[in-house]
């Protein structure tokens, strides 16, 4: 069973569900979204029956804003509490502290947040919403100089995201503060099979411009990449399935590698892959699965067989988030010819409207070994050269 909302559903996606017949829950906001009239569209009536009659249905979301609509027709109470203790990082870390004991982190209410004697705590540390999404309100704290300006910025992010998201996916009202890693950041989609088994279906490098960078632009996959890290992960995951009792389960898993080899949890997102249909339909352009499918049908990628024709190329998401310094409301357009005119080999473009999620889109490429700089540069553009204003 598929559920859909905001903010965006690929053509990749509608795709698969018509050729496989997926029911898909035919909620209003669903049905302004997809035209397709001969999908195996449901009621929600009937997509309520069908969990209360088998709640191990395997279910995909392609948003979390579908969260509010499963609290309210899911009967299972297993499926609810996964649902709650990934979207809130707080209980998340409760869950797994046993397995990773030194970690410091601590939760704070928002209006708290200007009370705290911020020279106790271990610098750095990261501090982000305890329910979020993307990279909205998190930043990096080096030294207690910086506090008053970090809860400034989150005052103003506040202000501008507070309506683009409901409160199941951001919700600014506790905060979580934790004690920063060192090291590579990877972004994972994988699933729980009918046994609690992880299977890897795809490792991203999310690669940033310097440690105070906290921003997502740019996410790297690549045979050397997955072939170093897919053991450890699967087996780290298997920890939080455990932990959790997953089972039919689709996540999307941020973690930190240190420089000694050690896998740190970040976040894990439940119910679907990346955002905005992003690394799960990155994997089929990558690496020609369908991670949908995969989920569904339980099948375990050949990575041996793959990556016999994807040797020496990396394969990335290139996110246009509006980091320019231009209000949305004083820009005309952005050059979507221009920007592919950069990239050595453009797989898919997707465009969206700034004034709705301030992106611009969501560029996936394909880039020899070697040919890095392209993604070094435009991880360090403001993307004024590819903006016209009015």
């Amino acid at each position: 069973m598929i559920v859909i909302d905001k903010p965006y559903v690929s053509d990749f996606l509608i795709k698969t569900i018509k050729e496989n017949n997926y029911e898909i829950v035919a909620t209003a906001q669903a049905k302004n979204m997809i035209a397709d009239k001969k999908l195996n569209w449901i009621t929600e009536e009937e997509a309520k029956d069908s969990l209360k009659k088998n709640p191990e249905t395997p279910m995909y979301t392609n948003s979390e804003n579908t969260i509010n609509w499963i609290q309210k027709n899911v009967v299972s109470l297993s499926l609810l509490d996964q649902i709650e203790v990934f979207k809130n990082k707080i209980k998340f870390r409760e869950l797994i502290k046993e397995s990773f004991p030194d970690y410091f982190f601590k939760g704070v209410r928002f209006e708290d947040l200007r009370k705290l004697i911020v020279e106790e705590l271990k610098f750095p540390f990261i501090i982000k919403p305890a329910v979020g999404f993307s990279s909205i309100a998190v930043h990096k704290v080096d030294t207690a100089a910086e506090w008053l300006q970090v809860l400034d910025k989150i005052d103003s992010e506040n202000n501008h995201s507070k309506d683009l998201y409901p409160k199941e996916v951001l919700n600014i009202s506790e905060f979580i503060i934790e004690e920063y890693i060192a090291g590579d950041e990877y972004a994972i989609d994988c699933y729980f099979d009918n046994k609690g088994k992880p299977v890897v279906l795809n490792i991203l490098h999310h690669i940033f411009l310097s440690d105070k960078d906290v921003s997502d632009k740019v996410y790297s996959t690549s045979q050397e990449i997955i072939q170093k890290y897919k053991n450890e992960i699967e087996a780290f995951l298997g920890i939080i399935g455990e932990k959790a009792k997953l089972k039919n389960f689709p996540a999307h898993v941020e973690l930190r590698i240190d420089n000694k080899g050690i896998i740190n949890p970040i976040e894990v997102n439940p119910l679907r892959f990346g955002g905005f249909c992003t690394t799960g339909d990155l994997s089929w352009y990558a690496y020609g699965i369908n991670s949908y499918e995969a989920f569904f049908q339980s099948i375990k990628p050949d990575w041996e067989t793959i990556f016999k024709t994807r040797k020496g190329k990396k394969y990335s998401i290139i996110v246009l988030d509006n980091n320019s310094g231009i209000d949305a409301s004083e820009i005309e357009s952005f050059d979507y010819e221009k920007l592919v005119l950069d990239f050595e080999k453009p797989l898919d473009l997707r465009k969206i409207a700034l004034n709705e999620y301030s992106v611009f889109g969501f560029l996936f490429t394909e880039t020899q070994n070697g040919n890095e700089k392209e993604l070094l540069e435009i991880l360090g553009s403001d993307l004024k050269k590819y903006i016209r204003l009015k």
